[in-house]
């Protein structure tokens, strides 16, 4: 996995146009759909729970460490504005709505 990472990395930073268009062409969609899984994963239950960083006898409250990474590196990385709290539980929706269309 690492080894891959860095692969891309590299790709990134150091091919030309057309190979850099190209592997951004392949890999993107691959990247997008790994972040979908992984935040659907970690979609927060009905008591706003993450259910895979809650145990037995410890809930945690969402938005989880996985979804602030996403946040901080999809997200604030661009710069985008955080949208307001009622607005993420409505994005939250939505995402399910298509993660389940999906699949």
């Amino acid at each position: 996995m690492w080894e891959r990472l860095d692969l891309l990395t590299e790709l990134a930073n150091e091919a030309d146009a057309p190979s850099l268009l190209s592997v951004a062409r392949s890999e993107l969609p691959r990247l997008t759909e790994g972040w979908r899984a992984l935040l659907a994963a970690h979609e927060p239950d009905e008591k706003g729970n993450c259910p895979e960083c809650s145990g037995r006898w410890r809930q945690q409250k969402s938005p989880c460490a996985v979804w602030r990474a996403a946040y901080e590196h999809l997200v604030a990385g661009g710069l985008a504005p955080r949208p307001a709290r009622h607005l993420r539980s409505a994005m939250t929706r939505a995402r399910r709505g298509a993660v389940a269309r999906a699949h």
